[in-house]
């Protein structure tokens, strides 16, 4: 008696070999007429320095009439001597331990750096509540005083 094949089980034979799904997609053909929806003017647009091949125009550019930018007065400057700091208010120390000693790597681990290559100043904005040892680069007198204040203290490193 002979066997029967199952249905679902499809030999791959050269006659029915087929691409795998979504591996063949059809190309953009351009230029092949106005029923293609890709015809006259083959997706360059307009005619002149924007349809050719790397023309159009720089950022800014106004076609001749002086720029917006340049219109615009210039205001301030740069100070290239300024020193800049990672900012860190007293009242931002409340987070910590009373007693704890606060140094680069414990404001680090707590958000409180902002910048990996500048110098840490404590600032005295806000109310402190705890005692600390606060080590810094810099700190403002009022921040000094602040820490100070409640038997804690500020070593500039």
């Amino acid at each position: 008696m002979p066997t029967k094949k199952p249905e679902t089980a499809v030999m791959k034979t050269l006659g029915n070999v087929a691409p795998a799904k979504g591996s063949n997609t059809k190309i953009k053909r351009i230029g092949r007429g106005i029923g293609s929806g890709l015809g006259k003017t083959s997706a360059h647009g307009g005619k002149g320095q924007t349809a050719r091949a790397g023309g159009g125009i720089r950022a800014g550019f106004e076609g001749g009439q002086m720029p917006l930018y340049r219109r615009l007065p210039k205001r301030g400057f740069t100070n290239l001597f300024a020193r800049r700091f990672n900012a860190i208010n007293v009242s931002d120390l409340n987070r910590f331990e009373s007693g704890a000693r606060v140094d680069r790597e414990a404001l680090a681990k707590a958000g409180l750096v902002r910048f990996d290559d500048l110098p840490m100043k404590l600032l005295g904005n806000g109310k402190l509540e705890k005692k600390l040892t606060v080590l810094v680069n810099k700190a403002s007198a009022s921040a000094k005083q602040a820490v100070e204040k409640l038997g804690g203290k500020v070593e500039e490193i």
